[in-house]
């Protein structure tokens, strides 16, 4: 149980920072922090808030699609579509963390699943994820994140390290 109550802890953690990132820029924007709404009723356009660094800027965007706004040509149904399949991959990886996951596993994919209620809490809420940190060299740009992506991504990364060196 308290080895239950310490990774839920970090999921929970990893939830709290990016929806706390996503509702300064809400509030920045709006005067408000929404709780739901029509993401484009709620701030109706993307826009540069703060230019950083020459390389790093703070947007505002919403992306109705999956990484790299892939599934976006899915329309109306995108949100909804995405929010089951990631509702299916949340479950799946939770059950697999509390009946088979070694240890060394289970950082990593709370790491994966914090970050996928993170972004999952704005697709119910808004119909789309906020995204903000665009980061960049020269003219190449890589697609609009947010906090919840960060994680996502050290946690993939995390799980693929521990699978090429784990002891067998």
């Amino acid at each position: 149980m308290k080895t239950f109550i310490k990774y839920a802890l970090i999921v929970l953690g990893v939830i709290l920072l990016d929806q706390v990132s996503k509702s300064m820029l809400l509030y920045l924007i709006t005067g408000t922090v929404p709780l739901y709404g029509n993401a484009w009723d709620v701030v109706g356009y993307p826009y540069l808030m703060a230019h950083v660094f020459s390389w790093f800027n703070i947007v505002f965007t919403w992306n109705p699609g999956t990484s790299f706004s892939l599934f976006r040509a899915l329309g109306e149904m995108a949100p909804w579509i995405i929010a089951g399949i990631t509702g299916f991959i949340i479950g799946a990886l939770s059950y697999y963390i509390v009946t088979r996951a070694k240890n060394s596993e289970r950082l990593p994919l709370c790491f994966i699943i914090g970050g996928a209620l993170g972004n999952l809490s704005d697709r119910i809420r808004f119909g789309a994820v906020i995204d903000f940190i665009d980061w960049h060299v020269g003219g190449w740009h890589w697609p609009a994140f947010n906090v919840a992506d960060i994680f996502i991504v050290i946690g993939v990364c995390l799980y693929i390290i521990n699978l090429v060196f784990r002891k067998k």
